[in-house]
């Protein structure tokens, strides 16, 4: 084993439902039933649903008419995010008790570098049990995890034993679990990487494992090595307390469908100065714009221009989103709209970090 090589260990904490879990903790009357919270209208979309609801098949970004479909006893309840905010403020200060490598991911997961923690306690696993229990006594939600290696195994971890587990992958573990993993569960593999990965007769890890490096990369370009690296264990990112957004966008959903540019330009307008907005707030520029149209069948098209300099303004970029409008035809008639900017003047250029294949022989207390 190389001496260089970064031994840590990371803890992966998901909340178990999150939002729909606070509606539910607030509202007795919820609880034991199918939730799912957003809008109930036609044009609405499920962020979150509750487990009983999930039985049903709902899930977050699912159209509201489908979820109705699925679950016809399905109880919709309006967003509350200060609410959200207010317990991830709780949860978070539970962390920090622990390591001051947090990162988080959104309000309801992070990761923990515990490699050297607070508590002085070798075993991460003990440390995620004791994370787990101290986010219920303080706030009565539930919580799952994930112990591990790297940021990668650990998230893929804690979906293993959900709702209120947590699961350890050791590093005598890791390459075993990889290939037994089935290759819809690998985290940056999604619904349409699966079905081209069934294509190509990758069904599970070890099967992705067989495919070298050239294959991967022919058939999913710059993505295929991060594959090939991954199901060997080596993902050797940090935990960054201070993670700097790679993008800034805004969006909207339409409560008709638009088919003339004339008023899509008008909603551009307004998505626009939101985004200006939140870009003066943290006093954030970018060069890239990119332009989302999500059509009423629901297929996604973006169109991307990168300029040579550095942009924040209302009047840039809506000039910007404009010119990718008119770059092609539209397909169908428009239900959704956004803009964001990338490759924005707070990124830094990560250093590459030295790649390791992880060994079976590997001893580590977890």
């Amino acid at each position: 084993m190389p001496n260089d090589f970064p031994l840590r260990k990371i803890i992966h904490v998901d909340m178990d439902a999150f939002y729909a879990s606070v509606e539910q903790l607030d509202n007795p009357e919820l609880r034991g039933k199918p939730v799912a919270v957003g809008g109930s209208s036609k044009r609405g979309v499920v962020a979150a649903a509750s487990y009983e609801a999930r039985k049903y098949g709902v899930r977050s970004a699912m159209s509201s008419v489908m979820a109705q479909r699925n679950c016809p006893e399905l109880i919709f309840v309006n967003a509350r995010f200060d609410r959200y905010k207010e317990i991830s403020k709780i949860v978070r200060g539970i962390f920090y008790q622990y390591t001051d490598l947090v990162e988080p991911l959104s309000l309801d997961e992070a990761y923990l570098d515990v490699t050297v923690n607070k508590k002085g306690n070798p075993s991460a696993s003990l440390l995620a049990k004791e994370i787990r229990q101290k986010i219920f006594d303080a706030t009565g939600l539930n919580a799952s995890a994930g112990i591990s290696i790297n940021k990668f195994i650990a998230k893929v971890a804690s979906d293993i034993n959900k709702p209120n587990g947590q699961k350890t992958v050791n590093p005598e573990e890791v390459l075993q679990f990889l290939e037994d993993l089935e290759i819809r569960k690998f985290y940056g593999v999604g619904k349409v990487t699966a079905e081209k990965m069934y294509k190509l007769g990758i069904f599970t890890g070890k099967d992705l494992k067989l495919k070298t490096e050239a294959f991967l990369e022919e058939n999913f370009g710059k993505s295929g090595s991060y594959y090939y690296n991954v199901v060997r264990g080596i993902h050797n990112s940090e935990v960054k307390p201070h993670r700097i957004p790679k993008s800034v966008g805004a969006e909207r959903t339409f409560n008709e469908n638009l088919s003339s540019e004339v008023f899509m330009l008008e909603r551009l307008d307004h998505i626009a100065e939101e985004l200006e907005k939140r870009l003066k707030k943290a006093n954030i520029a970018g060069k890239t714009v990119t332009l989302k149209i999500k059509y009423s069948d629901f297929t996604l098209n973006t169109r991307s221009k990168t300029l040579a300099y550095f942009i924040s303004a209302k009047s840039l970029i809506l000039e910007t989103a404009k010119e990718l409008l008119y770059q092609e035809k539209l397909q169908n008639s428009v239900r959704l709209l956004g803009i964001s900017l990338a490759n924005l003047n707070t990124q830094k250029e990560e250093k590459d970090s030295k790649k390791e294949v992880v060994s079976v022989q590997l001893k580590f207390e977890f």
